[in-house]
């Protein structure tokens, strides 16, 4: 398999490095880190959309107006999935399967470009974006994004252990090598996924965590509008810390070898994907 390292999303929260950890400005960059997997028998894999076509020439109601401007989203064709999988050299209708960390606006925005595609999602992850019970979830949960989506297939808390998670990892018409590991807290359906890439394991944490030195050291560290960003969109705080300690064991072991990255930390991105410079700052 050879995995491709997609921004899908640019964010510009005022606070600067409150945020990101690097910005000099008043405003931080933070982006959106998907993957597009290319497979010897399942054709191309998207995992998470970031936002989509339709976000930009409908940004309302497919976006709710609290988070387009809290989070200053850069609403540019450039960052869409379906520009990147063209830039590529692909033709949207290559992408047969999306893996969906959960469903959050950040995240979803592109699943109907892909309207051939399988996408695949927690059970559970589901089951709370169609109640969107609260304030945070109707504004995090977005039905316009997804409900055009055709091919749905959903996974409960089953499967092997894989570094000590639970896994789902019999993906339908999907190779043994990506798998669904639950990570709750964030969201009540939140999930990484790991993809066993030749010079070994990724795992997307998505929003486990916000940013990177949550991982590298022993104890957490965060800049504080991170912080406070994480512990507004967590429905169990507790559970989320949980989780993210788990992860931050597990990127200490070195004899384990698995990269961990989250969905929002342009450093990361930008050693994953060789990128010269940061996003937003090139």
């Amino acid at each position: 398999m050879r995995v491709h390292h997609l921004n899908c999303g640019c964010m510009c929260p005022v606070g600067g490095a409150l945020f990101d950890g690097f910005s000099r400005g008043v405003r931080g960059t933070l982006i959106c880190h998907c993957l597009l997997v290319e497979t010897e028998s399942s054709g191309l894999v998207l995992v998470d959309t970031g936002f989509g076509t339709g976000d930009i020439e409908q940004t309302y109601p497919r976006l709710s107006p609290l988070f387009v401007h809290l989070n200053q989203i850069q609403l540019e064709r450039r960052y869409t999935a379906l520009e990147q999988v063209r830039q590529l050299g692909f033709s949207p209708s290559d992408v047969r399967h999306i893996v969906l960390t959960h469903l959050d606006f950040d995240h979803a925005g592109g699943l109907e470009d892909f309207p051939d595609a399988t996408v695949h999602v927690m059970v559970d992850e589901m089951e709370a974006a169609r109640r969107r019970h609260g304030f945070i979830a109707r504004n995090r949960y977005r039905p316009q994004q997804w409900d055009g989506v055709k091919h749905w297939r959903f996974y409960g808390h089953k499967g092997v252990r894989w570094f000590g998670f639970d896994a789902v990892r019999d993906l339908d018409g999907l190779p043994p090598e990506i798998l669904l590991v639950p990570l709750p807290g964030h969201t009540w359906g939140h999930a990484g996924v790991a993809v066993g890439a030749p010079e070994g394991w990724l795992l997307d944490a998505a929003d486990t965590y916000f940013f990177r030195h949550e991982m590298d050291r022993p104890t957490r560290h965060a800049p504080l509008g991170a912080r406070g960003y994480q512990r507004m969109m967590a429905v169990d705080f507790d559970l989320h810390l949980h989780n993210q300690a788990r992860l931050r064991d597990l990127s200490m072991d070195e004899a384990a070898g698995v990269r961990i990255f989250c969905s929002h930390d342009a450093v990361e991105f930008a050693a994953l994907s060789g990128l010269q410079g940061l996003p937003g700052q090139v």
